[in-house]
């Protein structure tokens, strides 16, 4: 029997945080001299940290001027989220089943570290993942196929045989490449947003939704 993996993305995906990140890099952006609109940080809000910056200043910072500007960005989001901090309607009840149906699963995020530790600690959910795959272990982020090429490696998983979850087009599109199918979970993006994209399964709010359930059959 062909192993089988769920490959989970963090922000937007398992808590529904991506309206903090937004407003985090859209007061730093904006003190930076940027002048964007909170629309178009939207828009932005993909990839890694040292990514977004080089995308809106290139060439302007160091490296060490992009971690730290990245490290005091995740605090100020940190701070403003923390009070907020639950994972999505049905996932605790997901990951439980899916786990004690020994079910292969992953995270493939394009947050740091010192994101991912701050979800799962506090959920104390860390046991359940096979594989952790952060900015720091790749080199190019989503929309490159890298991340959940990276998951599938390590829980020794064919990519064709992984079901990835995920809120953002550019993650649909990393899982597309990657050969994988992928399903949208609307915390940030509404489906005309996946117009095209034919790796896509269906559409869900969060983990109630019956055909999410049906993978633990």
């Amino acid at each position: 029997m062909k192993k089988k993996a769920l490959l989970f993305d963090l922000n937007g995906t398992m808590i529904n945080d991506m309206q903090y990140h937004i407003k985090a890099w859209h007061r730093i952006l904006n003190q930076l001299g940027a002048d964007l609109s909170m629309e178009r940080v939207k828009e932005e809000c993909y990839g890694k940290n040292d990514e977004l910056l080089d995308r809106i200043f290139p060439g302007r910072f160091t490296e060490e001027e992009k971690s730290k500007m990245s490290l005091a960005k995740e605090k100020q989001y940190q701070e403003q989220f923390r009070p907020h901090l639950r994972l999505l309607p049905g996932l605790d009840h997901f990951l439980k089943q899916a786990y004690a149906g020994k079910m292969y699963m992953a995270i493939g995020s394009a947050a740091i570290p010192y994101n991912i530790d701050f979800v799962i600690d506090y959920f104390q959910i860390r046991y359940y993942f096979g594989a952790i795959v952060s900015a720091n272990d790749v080199r190019i982020s989503k929309p490159d196929p890298e991340t959940f090429l990276s998951c599938a490696r390590i829980l020794q998983v064919d990519p064709a045989d992984c079901i990835v979850f995920e809120d953002a087009p550019k993650g649909v599109e990393a899982a597309a490449r990657a050969g994988m199918k992928a399903i949208v979970i609307t915390t940030m993006h509404n489906a005309e947003e996946f117009s095209g994209m034919s790796n896509v399964l269906f559409f869900t709010k969060d983990y109630h939704h019956p055909q999410v359930l049906e993978l633990l059959d």
